[in-house]
């Protein structure tokens, strides 16, 4: 059986891509709203301390902990030694503060935080030499991460080479499975038209991270008719939590839960704070979880 441990992203209360969502909340506050709607852990947002010991002071004060972060890579337009610097730089600091998983996702060319482009017609693809010095670089980052006592979970994302169901295939196909794990999030699966039921058939053993979010559908068409950024569809409210949107998770992630799966459920949606209240959407999503799923 599956050792689940249930968190919450702090997207919901300060948004890193736009950090003017919730700029006024404190990373305090934050945490503590974790806790209080009886989360486990949390990931890293811009608000948190860089200092860990600091860090890690405040979240024992609230008996939670870092489960991962994400760490956005450059690995298919700037120098691999650039790039590797950096890896090991986070790297330690997740280890600083007792992390499990780095989220990692490549953004060369990504059009994710961009205003101006439509985040279905401005998609950008990877040119075959791409792929391989991703490949190569992913490969290389799961080295690192293992001998440092941590898993790498890839990342797809709207926005980005790696989004659809094909991408994600052949990421995985390019990429040693001891080295290169995958982070499943629902949201961006539905967002971009993937199943993610089939995603996690494909890939069961080798999911190593879960973002737990649902997608308001008649939104995501808006996006699409009206070709709005990934951002502005952020905005119009594209994403909510577990629970609060279409997905059947107690069905869909049935097959993670009954298998050995060692890791996170993280509830993630990216929604304005002022408009989506984080602890209430935070409450909401953890009572589904706990009514549905049992974790």
């Amino acid at each position: 059986m599956s050792t689940i441990r249930v968190g919450c992203a702090p997207i919901a209360w300060v948004n890193d891509d736009m950090p003017e969502l919730g700029g006024e909340t404190t990373y305090q506050q934050i945490l503590s709203e974790v806790a209080l709607a009886g989360y486990e852990g949390t990931e890293i947002g811009n608000k948190y301390p860089k200092d860990p010991a600091v860090l890690k002071r405040e979240l024992d004060l609230r008996g939670i902990r870092i489960a991962a972060a994400w760490h956005g890579c450059l690995l298919t337009t700037e120098p691999y030694e650039d790039e590797e610097r950096k890896f090991i730089d986070f790297c330690d600091y997740m280890v600083a503060l007792g992390a499990d998983c780095v989220n990692i996702c490549e953004q060369g060319h990504s059009i994710q935080g961009m205003r101006d482009t439509s985040v279905f017609d401005d998609k950008p693809f990877f040119t075959d030499d791409e792929w391989e010095r991703l490949a190569d670089g992913l490969n290389r980052f799961g080295d690192i991460a293992k001998e440092k006592g941590l898993r790498l979970a890839y990342h797809h994302h709207m926005g980005t080479g790696v989004q659809t169901t094909e991408e994600i295939d052949r990421l995985m196909s390019m990429t040693d499975p001891d080295k290169l794990l995958l982070l499943v999030d629902n949201g961006h699966l539905l967002f971009s038209g993937e199943s993610t039921a089939d995603i996690i058939a494909r890939y069961l053993p080798r999911i190593g991270h879960v973002h737990l979010k649902d997608i308001r559908p008649e939104i995501v068409e808006k996006a699409r008719a009206e070709k709005l950024s990934f951002l502005d569809s952020i905005l119009a409210g594209a994403f909510t939590v577990p629970g609060d949107g279409p997905t059947d998770f107690a069905t869909l992630m049935r097959p993670v839960v009954d298998s050995d799966y060692d890791g996170w459920f993280l509830v993630e949606a990216e929604q304005d704070p002022a408009i989506a209240n984080p602890l209430e959407y935070a409450l909401i999503a953890r009572t589904y979880l706990r009514d549905s799923l049992g974790v």
